[in-house]
């Protein structure tokens, strides 16, 4: 699907992204991990360069307009399979089939409250979930998310990682909960420093070892994302044990 061979990256006069190969097939379920400012954000907007005409990004701005409704901002993101004139009497007024599709989605993504809510007014869950159904919506066989989940507690985003994964053939992931990573997904990544470190299939890691290569990125930054409360590392709770 995608190669990349000795991939550099950068902005201005920083680089973000070293030297860095790796490829994906379709059909692959990838999670990348990383502590912030690795570089993941960046490869994954590159990759969805590459792939635009296949892949839907739902990335971490989500690109919400606020003025609009619930509906119509997942109603974008089937604007490129119509003509201007449909969407626009869309916009003034939906058409019975594409509200049915829509409030279904919206079923699907646990959001309870009529399409013709305000994005405005909803709360950052619900906005993540929102912009997920509007790339849900684009119904392309490329799934890629930024850290799509990162608002919603820790049941909801398993249901809507599931949801993801059964609808696209493909799914590539920033993530940093590490234990979503190791239940969903096939394979994982694992970006330091603009450095690809870490490329493994999910069933041959453990999440100590996921522990292991975020203290070797990052010594003076502990991520605890991976956790649940209570069960953080002794070195992490501060109590001692």
């Amino acid at each position: 699907m995608l190669q990349l061979q000795h991939l550099t990256l950068g902005y201005a006069d920083r680089e973000i992204i070293h030297d860095l190969s790796v490829s994906f097939k379709a059909g692959e379920k990838v999670a990348i991990l990383g502590v912030s400012g690795a570089g993941k954000s960046t490869l994954l907007n590159h990759i969805h360069g590459q792939l635009a005409s296949v892949s839907a990004l739902c990335a971490q701005s989500q690109g919400l307009v606020e003025s609009l409704s619930l509906y119509h901002n997942i109603y974008m993101g089937a604007l490129a399979r119509h003509n201007a004139l449909y969407n626009i009497a869309n916009l003034i007024t939906p058409f019975t089939s594409r509200l049915a599709e829509v409030s279904a989605l919206c079923d699907a993504l646990e959001l309870d409250m009529p399409p013709s809510q305000l994005v405005s007014r909803l709360s950052g869950g619900q906005r993540q979930r929102v912009a997920i159904g509007r790339a849900l919506y684009q119904q392309k066989p490329l799934f890629l998310g930024d850290e799509p989940v990162s608002a919603l507690d820790p049941a909801m985003a398993d249901r809507v990682l599931e949801l993801i994964i059964a609808r696209h053939e493909t799914v590539i992931m920033v993530l940093h909960n590490r234990a979503q990573a190791l239940a969903h997904f096939d394979r994982i990544l694992g970006i330091a420093d603009g450095r690809l470190t870490l490329d493994s299939p999910a069933n041959k890691l453990s999440l100590a070892e996921l522990d292991e290569f975020y203290a070797q990125a990052s010594p003076d930054q502990v991520d605890v994302s991976g956790y649940v409360a209570g069960d953080l590392p002794s070195n992490v709770r501060g109590d001692g044990a």
